[in-house]
């Protein structure tokens, strides 16, 4: 059974976004062996200068960077990834799954992901122009994976 993981830095904290995801990830159970991996936010000083931002920044990517695995497909959301629909992303999840059985999605801070992250990572992925908190992005990122595995099954749900 493949391996999708997603590592986010910060804790959810809603008992509704912490039991949205439960049961996404109980759906996905009988598709793969799904894991959450949350990377603690490192405190970012008030009027934190570019440099000490940076910094936080680096300390985030390398926690981040020390929990993928070497054979690891590494999906970065950022911003300036390329968007897919639903369809198209099922499309690049299976994609993957041709070349390696681990699949790890990665949802930075509030900073974003570090220049090291984005360079390990095999593609990167933005969800929208949109800025979302990164409890509401890893919910939606999950749901749709769990649309993904629906989607490569021709089960129905996805419409």
């Amino acid at each position: 059974m493949p391996n999708v993981t997603v590592i986010s830095v910060g804790k959810i904290k809603e008992k509704a976004i912490k039991d949205a995801l439960s049961e996404y990830e109980k759906r996905l159970s009988r598709f793969v062996k799904f894991k959450s991996i949350e990377i603690s936010d490192r405190p970012i000083p008030d009027n934190a200068s570019p440099s000490e931002e940076q910094s936080v920044l680096e300390k985030e990517g390398a926690d981040i960077l020390s929990k993928i695995n070497k054979g690891d497909v590494v999906i970065a959301l950022c911003i300036e990834g390329k968007k897919l629909s639903s369809v198209q992303f099922a499309k690049k999840i299976s994609d993957f799954f041709m070349t390696s059985s681990s699949l790890t999605f990665i949802i930075g801070g509030s900073l974003g992901l570090s220049q090291a992250v984005k360079d390990r990572s095999d593609f990167n992925m933005s969800m929208s122009d949109m800025t979302f908190p990164h409890n509401l992005a890893r919910l939606m990122l999950t749901e749709q994976i769990y649309r993904a595995f629906k989607i490569n099954s021709n089960e129905s749900y996805h419409k």
